[in-house]
């Protein structure tokens, strides 16, 4: 009887998104205890819980009673601020958890906290799960994509659960166990850096339609909502042409105008690019975007750069340059810029994960990750089941791009794409999301680069030597002395 009374999960911190997974959770008929340290946030809880359908949620008001309102072997999860909050969270409810009791962090951790937590969790008895959630507000209410990495007990403990509170796609739950580690955190961290890289390519092929093809924000609803139903499919691309329709409330026109082109970011994108340069993958989309989130950081720089650089003679080419342009071959041309640019971002996104996979032995399903992005997170797009049919076909595909069926999208798409860089490019018009992901193409599909030269100038200064491509060995040469000999 008291087991009975007790609930199957436990969910600590009611910010937005904890809110919205525990009354998931009990919808989908687990009761489920909830936590915070502010306790109007936990009566808050209760009164969505009653509202929306007298959910089983049950609230609890110490971290004791919380821990004790749970059925064994206890599992409860954590969504509170990434870092120390996280251990502090930990040692509060660690105190009363037994031997084979759960922990389950929901934030966006750095993956090396949570090895280091999984191992300070081994020390008490206690599994533990660092797992990534995906899809803001709505995704954790309605159904998230959940990227869970650690101990497979924990993960095993809760599977029902998770198998039924995320996202549904016609292959199944938007959840698998990604894992050992801090794998399900470094997942969800890539899934970010991609997310980045598409936020950046739509924003790019936005200022391209607007400035070059001189569409109005009506006619970019229309094309975004277009794009919604063809290969583009997507969340991002759907919210898209939600926003252009939006009217200010304060004055004439619509709002996307008047929203101040300052971007903010929490980390993760940061995270992914630094991680690709310790792992020497290459990932120019993902860090040309976080680039342009830098700079657009630097509005009154940019607005005296404008001014100084007017004064200078430098001539505004943009709304000029929309004179003469055939505008529907435009769209077209962004339609397919913006596809083959995603392939190169998915494609960046892909390796580092894969490079980190081997370097940590964690045997990541690249087509199972894709798999379980197709619903619920921020990146869902009908284009995930062809990047997961890709490693169906070759679970060690190199590269997207040489994937047979994406090499030959590439190359169908491959003069539109060059012709918008080009556009903008002349236009005064900075594309470096679209400019990256083509130079990446560029590079990688070329059996010779530039890069003898390059070798031949680290030998000549720091005597590093080189490899020749007509006999093995190592080689170094007194170039300086040979070139005045020759002279």
């Amino acid at each position: 009887m008291e087991s009975a009374a007790l609930s199957r999960i436990g969910l600590a911190g009611l910010a937005v998104m904890g809110q919205n997974l525990a009354l998931n959770i009990a919808e989908k008929g687990f009761p489920i205890s909830v936590y915070n340290r502010t306790t109007s946030k936990v009566d808050e809880t209760l009164d969505r819980a009653a509202v929306e359908g007298n959910l089983p949620v049950s609230g609890q008001y110490s971290p004791r009673d919380f821990v004790l309102s749970l059925q064994r072997p206890r599992s409860l999860i954590i969504l509170v601020k990434a870092g120390a909050p996280v251990d502090q969270t930990i040692a509060a409810f660690s105190e009363y958890m037994e031997p084979g009791d759960c922990i389950i962090d929901g934030g966006n951790e750095w993956y090396q906290n949570t090895e280091r937590r999984i191992s300070e969790a081994e020390q008490k008895g206690l599994l533990y799960l660092g797992m990534g959630v995906s899809g803001g507000e709505e995704g954790a209410r309605n159904g998230p994509s959940l990227m869970p990495g650690g101990s497979f007990q924990a993960y095993d403990n809760i599977k029902d659960i998770l198998g039924k509170v995320a996202a549904q796609v016609e292959d199944g739950p938007c959840v698998t166990y990604i894992g050992e580690g801090g794998s399900g955190n470094f997942v969800k961290m890539v899934h970010n850096g991609i997310e980045y890289g598409d936020m950046q390519l739509i924003s790019e092929a936005y200022d391209v339609l607007k400035n070059v093809g001189g569409l109005s924000n009506e006619e970019l609803a229309e094309i975004f909502t277009e794009w919604n139903r063809g290969e583009l499919e997507s969340f991002l691309v759907e919210i898209t042409s939600d926003i252009f329709r939006v009217k200010d409330e304060f004055g004439d026109g619509e709002l996307v105008d008047k929203i101040l082109d300052k971007t903010g970011m929490k980390g993760t994108g940061k995270w992914t690019v630094q991680q690709a340069a310790e792992l020497s993958v290459a990932a120019p989309t993902i860090a040309a975007s976080l680039d342009c989130r830098y700079l657009s950081g630097l509005k009154d720089e940019r607005e005296n750069a404008a001014k100084v650089l007017r004064e200078a003679g430098l001539k505004e080419e943009i709304g000029s340059a929309s004179s003469g342009i055939d505008k529907k071959r435009l769209v077209d041309d962004v339609r397919q810029a913006l596809y083959a640019s995603k392939i190169c971002s998915y494609a960046q996104g892909m390796n580092l994960l894969r490079a980190k996979s081997l370097e940590k032995s964690w045997n990541l399903n690249f087509g199972e990750l894709a798999r379980i992005w197709k619903g619920g997170c921020i990146i869902r797009a009908v284009f995930l089941d062809r990047i997961k049919k890709a490693y169906q076909r070759n679970p060690d595909l190199a590269s997207l791009v040489v994937d047979p069926e994406f090499a030959k999208e590439m190359v169908q798409r491959q003069a539109a794409w060059r012709r918008v860089v080009g556009l903008a490019v002349s236009a005064g018009i900075s594309t470096p999301g679209m400019c990256a992901s083509l130079a990446y193409f560029d590079t990688y599909r070329r059996a010779r680069l530039p890069a003898n030269l390059v070798q031949a100038q680290r030998d000549l200064f720091g005597a590093h030597s080189y490899e020749r491509t007509d006999r093995s060995g190592a080689y170094h040469t007194e170039w300086t002395k040979l070139a005045r000999k020759s002279n």
